[in-house]
């Protein structure tokens, strides 16, 4: 049930707000050069997949977990898009392909060994990354590995229809931060 929804969610979200996208395209081009943003993440059972963003820090920023990079590392646009979220809107299109859903424990990178270690240990890979989740609306981040994997495996094992909903509505509406830059 949940996939068939995050389909649906992920095309119509995609058909509707594609005149967004463009825009910030365009303008994220006069902003950094390249605003589009792809990186290898952990996916499902470890696997690798590219996660698809809007950039909102310049090309050369280093390749770390967003609470490591600093803000001043954002650009001017990139924090618009990450205060009002539209940063995550091309990762419906990793929804589409079935490689995320829109509620799941976000994505870390590769060379994130601890959180690795603690989400491995409770199971946190046995299902697909999200957009959004528990530990995003309740503003826990990636810099506390173990609270992280934690709440992760709470939202998994407590998931439904009800609460994949009510994260959604919490993250359009605009609670938490989740990966905050710090």
């Amino acid at each position: 049930m949940i996939r068939l929804l995050d389909f649906l969610a992920a095309f119509f979200g995609l058909l509707f707000l594609w005149p967004i996208m463009l825009v910030v395209t365009i303008v994220g081009y006069f902003d950094t050069g390249s605003p589009i943003f792809i990186q290898e993440r952990v996916g499902k059972n470890q696997k690798p997949f590219k996660l698809i963003k809007f950039r909102t820090m310049p090309v050369s920023t280093k390749s770390v977990a967003s609470h490591l990079a600093g803000d001043v590392s954002i650009t001017k646009l990139g924090a618009i898009l990450r205060k009002t979220k539209i940063d995550e809107l091309p990762q419906l299109i990793n929804v589409l392909k079935g490689e995320m859903s829109l509620v799941g424990p976000r994505p870390n990178l590769f060379n994130q060994e601890e959180l690795i270690q603690e989400r491995e240990a409770l199971g946190v890979y046995n299902v697909l990354p999200g957009i959004t989740g528990l530990a995003q609306v309740q503003n826990i981040d990636m810099s506390t590995p173990a609270r992280l994997a934690s709440v992760d495996k709470q939202m998994i094992d407590t998931l439904d229809v009800k609460k994949y909903v009510q994260y959604i509505l919490m993250t359009i509406t605009g609670s938490g931060s989740g990966d905050a830059v710090r």
